[in-house]
């Protein structure tokens, strides 16, 4: 057995259902929980599902508290807490944070801070990827301070294109430009949208791929150089760039193009010694050819489903690694690739708060009535969801998300289905 770290406290820098997923496998370790919440969000579930709960921030901040390293940090310090859980979203791919917990002599809960510093950002994502022999698609080499510069390297690369921002993920700051005639106001909207979500307006272009797979690959490694996949995950139903349902395994590629991209997804883990839970993605064209474009250094929405076809539970080991276990101890009882088992199919989809009437935008008010489904297959992952709670306009329109597993993919399709005929939901 490995050298482990005293880890008899935990904080989670989250909110809402992973907030709650982080406090339950925590829960589940014997471990003591602290969940932080803003005044907006005092009678949300995940406060009362921890062991100690205390507010962050002003009674009239909402969100802001949720992302101040400083005040978080100082929290965990007078509280005694031995590891801080970043959930995903918010701090999660935030280096800063990662820092400061090395710092203090607090486990942070996910890869060293060189190792999200050198994945985190996209742009020095793909020079590892190019660096390790992974093909990346074409994007824009020099640093788009300027529309002009944004210009030149459009012509370069030839429409159509996309335009991402360097730092973060979810879809946020993303644009597709058809024509010159688009660049100028997508680059202003896609600066001032990364700004806002990341703290860091930082933009590049690359080459637009019409129609393809998103695939993503579940990696999980520890502090002593060993390091698996958990198969993949097909994501390519999305809305806005967001993703809407996945699924996993892929029911569609080829078998050997899939051990392609489970080998560059390792192959650019090892690259940089990845360790804890990470996600790399890919996008996968008509003719199957694969293309790197990111590495999330975090858990991952959906990383249900994965647990579903593996039975591996992702966020325990988090905070099993995090300590210091190997793949190979019997708590994780990883000792090779094979070990790790692909059992059927999982779907995920997410009920949210939405208006239809309204371009499906975010939605908020108060839930007068709450009925949700069960039964076999079926795994629900809430959020504060129960009559009488006040939905915000703060936050994400995330209700819950709904993960069907059965031993074909039509089988868990059809407890999908059956699944979100009985919700109720009214407001």
């Amino acid at each position: 057995m490995s050298q482990l770290k005293k880890l008899e406290k935990l904080l989670v820098a989250n909110r809402g259902e992973i907030a709650i997923r982080v406090l339950r496998a925590a829960s589940e370790l014997k471990i003591r929980t602290v969940a932080i919440y803003t005044y907006e969000d005092r009678y949300s579930l995940h406060r009362y599902k921890a062991d100690e709960a205390y507010q962050i921030g002003r009674d009239n901040e909402p969100l802001k508290p949720y992302l101040d390293i400083e005040q978080i940090i100082q929290l965990a310090k007078r509280h005694h807490v031995d590891a801080i859980h970043p959930g995903y979203g918010f701090l999660s791919e935030n280096v800063n944070l990662a820092r400061r917990c090395k710092e203090e002599g607090i486990i942070f809960i996910g890869p060293e801070p060189e190792v999200m510093e050198a994945l985190g950002d996209k742009v020095s994502a793909k020079e590892i990827a190019i660096s390790a022999g992974v093909p990346i698609i074409e994007d824009s080499k020099e640093n788009l301070v300027s529309v002009d510069i944004a210009k030149k390297e459009a012509l370069r690369i030839g429409y159509p294109l996309m335009m991402k921002a360097a730092a973060g993920g979810g879809g946020r700051g993303m644009r597709v430009i058809r024509d010159e005639s688009q660049l100028e106001r997508a680059y202003n909207e896609a600066r001032a949208e990364a700004l806002k979500a990341f703290g860091d307006d930082t933009v590049f272009l690359e080459k637009f791929i019409d129609r393809p797979k998103h695939i993503e690959v579940q990696l999980m490694g520890d502090n002593h150089g060993h390091i698996v996949h958990l198969y993949e995950r097909d994501c390519s139903v999305q809305r806005r760039f967001q993703k809407v349902v996945e699924v996993a395994p892929c029911p569609v590629l080829k078998e050997e193009t899939k051990q392609q991209i489970y080998t560059y997804a390792l192959t650019i883990a090892r690259h940089v010694k990845y360790n804890n839970v990470g996600t790399v993605e890919f996008l996968v064209d008509q003719d199957e050819r694969v293309y790197f474009i990111e590495v999330n250094p975090r858990i991952q929405v959906e990383h249900t489903i994965t647990e579903e076809i593996t039975g591996i539970d992702i966020v325990r080991s988090q905070i099993l690694i995090a300590k210091g276990h190997k793949l190979s101890d019997p708590c994780i009882y990883i000792t090779r690739q094979e070990d790790v088992k692909c059992n059927g199919f999982a779907i995920q989809c997410r009920v949210t708060t939405e208006d239809p009437a309204n371009g499906f935008k975010p939605d908020y008010g108060t839930i007068i009535a709450y009925r949700n489904a069960a039964g076999f297959g079926i795994r629900l992952d809430e959020g504060s969801s129960y009559p009488g709670v006040k939905i915000s306009p703060f936050f994400d329109s995330l209700l819950v998300k709904i993960s069907a597993s059965g031993r074909t993919l039509w089988g868990a399709c059809d407890r999908l289905h059956r699944t979100l005929r009985e919700f109720r939901i009214r407001g």
